[in-house]
């Protein structure tokens, strides 16, 4: 959000279908300049305190799960799925 509250253009909605945004919603698409400024910025402030991106939707972050371990080159992960407790 803006500091008015507006949402920011990055090019797609949130959460889009690569289908409905023409493969857009990859974090390094082919979108005008502007928009490709606005997701370096996302990208170098994400990074900066140790998320990583899964490339294909510019919005999905990573930090401790597998994929992050992975990427990170980590033996394990930092944290693992949460146990539901159990119904009655």
């Amino acid at each position: 959000m803006s500091e008015n509250g507006k949402e920011i253009d990055m090019g797609t909605r949130f959460n889009a279908d690569p289908l409905e945004s023409d493969f857009s919603n990859f974090t390094n698409a082919d979108v005008p300049e502007e928009i490709k400024l606005k997701r370096q910025i996302l990208t170098n402030a994400m990074e900066s305190v140790g998320f990583v991106n899964y490339p294909t939707e510019w919005w999905h972050w990573s930090y401790g799960d597998r994929y992050w371990a992975f990427i990170k080159g980590k033996p394990f992960a930092l944290y693992n799925s949460a146990d539901l407790p159990k119904e009655d």
